[in-house]
């Protein structure tokens, strides 16, 4: 049976998960994930897409970013992931790899949910109650966006942008947004995405008039 075609959409954002295989551990120290991050921002600039918003836990990372060109995204995945298991595999002495298949892909309506997505990423390991807080949490961009810390990795979208014009104040309110939470008819939507992409590799997840826009 042939492989389900990916969404190729030059210049929209998607919402990417890669899993562990059978959802083992893929980072194993510190060293580990400043690795990952360094590989990502080699290749997102070498493959043309423009990191968002990025979470690495244990057995999973979660990536909100933009391909500027065709293929960009899978490119980019690939080669990470592709050296990233190489530097694992040589310090353990080890074969095979540590994801889970194909890495899964939503494309996000700019309009509406692309700060939900963010949102969602950013808050991840605060619902899987690692930490209480967003900020607590070292591996994510979460810091950099509400925060201010610099992150040579991060391109901030232009939905976070028009938050605000100041940069101060575009924080403050992002991080009275992130405490909110997340409303239920986000969760549902970003879940209902993430469910169906295990089965279709690249789902829509926006507002009817984007995905009719698309074709699908």
């Amino acid at each position: 049976m042939p492989r389900p075609r990916r969404i190729d959409a030059p210049g929209y954002p998607q919402h990417v998960v890669q899993r562990g295989n059978n959802r083992q551990p893929v980072f194993f120290a510190d060293g580990d994930r400043v690795a990952y991050l360094r590989l990502l921002c080699h290749h997102a600039g070498q493959q043309q897409c423009r990191v968002h918003a990025y979470m690495l836990m244990d057995n999973h990372i979660h990536l909100l970013a933009t391909p500027d060109v065709s293929g960009g995204l899978s490119r980019m995945m690939q080669a990470v992931n592709r050296a990233y298991v190489r530097r694992v595999n040589d310090r353990q002495g080890h074969t095979g790899t540590l994801w889970e298949g194909r890495f899964h892909s939503t494309l996000v309506d700019t309009d509406r949910y692309v700060l939900a997505c963010q949102r969602y990423i950013e808050l991840n390991p605060v619902r899987a109650g690692t930490v209480a807080r967003p900020g607590d949490y070292r591996w994510s961009s979460y810091r950099a966006n509400a925060c201010g810390k610099p992150n040579a990795l991060l391109e901030p979208h232009s939905a976070f942008e028009l938050m605000a014009s100041d940069a101060d104040e575009r924080r403050r309110r992002y991080v009275e947004f992130i405490k909110e939470g997340i409303p239920a008819a986000d969760l549902a939507a970003i879940r209902r995405a993430l469910q169906s992409q295990r089965r279709l590799l690249g789902m829509l997840m926006g507002s009817e008039p984007f995905r009719i826009a698309k074709g699908i």
